[in-house]
């Protein structure tokens, strides 16, 4: 055997042919799935910014157009002649209630609004304040009244018990204001509800409001 000749070694095989595991059309799918995944997602992302943004916006307006409560308050609580140990013959309350409406867009209907003085828990006095009015937003009401005569329950042995209070500073007493109220905004109209406005005033010895009640903020709530 020549040496020129090189014998086959047992070391040098033949490449084995690349085996695919799946088709050509098999990755096609994949690349189209692929797509269409993130396709879904640029979408569903797009919608739940949209919605997000709309709930926002839903939100802002209702915060400014919600309507707030009527804020009402005493400005004026007078009972002339309490110095008087007689006063009660002629007695009189007068009072002024001031009703603001804070809103921006809401205004109110008020119906049958009525108030009601009452001492230690007792009524002693009520009238009718307004029929009916309507008070736009962004405005302020004053209703005015005198309750006396019929309006009034004040006998002798009460306005005992009135200068006695008055004998160690102040005399409190409890005005109630109700209404039968709807909210307006726009062209709609909300049901009727029965507001309560629960204010406590006290006056001094010559019977004027003190200055701790004078435009104090009433407690309102609705039934």
């Amino acid at each position: 055997m020549s040496t020129s000749q090189q014998l086959p070694t047992h070391h040098q095989r033949e490449p084995k042919p690349i085996k695919r595991r799946h088709s050509a059309s098999y990755y096609v799918n994949r690349v189209r799935d692929s797509l269409t995944t993130r396709i879904s997602k640029i979408i569903c992302g797009i919608f739940l910014t949209l919605l997000f943004v709309g709930g926002i916006a839903v939100f802002i307006t209702w915060l400014s157009l919600r309507p707030h409560r009527p804020r009402i308050l005493i400005s004026n609580f007078f009972i002339p002649g309490l110095d008087q140990p007689d006063g009660f013959e002629n007695a009189e309350i007068s009072f002024n209630v001031t009703a603001r409406n804070a809103n921006r867009a809401v205004g109110y209907y008020y119906d049958s609004v009525e108030a009601f003085v009452y001492y230690r828990d007792r009524e002693i006095g009520s009238t009718p304040l307004v029929d009916s009015f309507y008070q736009e937003p962004k405005n302020t009401t004053i209703l005015s009244k005198v309750l006396k005569g019929a309006t009034l329950d004040v006998n002798s042995d009460r306005w005992r018990v009135f200068r006695k209070d008055r004998a160690r500073g102040a005399v409190v007493f409890r005005l109630d204001v109700t209404a039968m109220i709807r909210f307006k905004l726009s062209t709609w109209d909300s049901k009727r509800h029965r507001m309560h406005a629960n204010c406590d005033v006290a006056v001094g010895r010559d019977g004027s409001i003190l200055a701790t009640s004078k435009n104090k903020r009433c407690l309102v709530y609705f039934t």
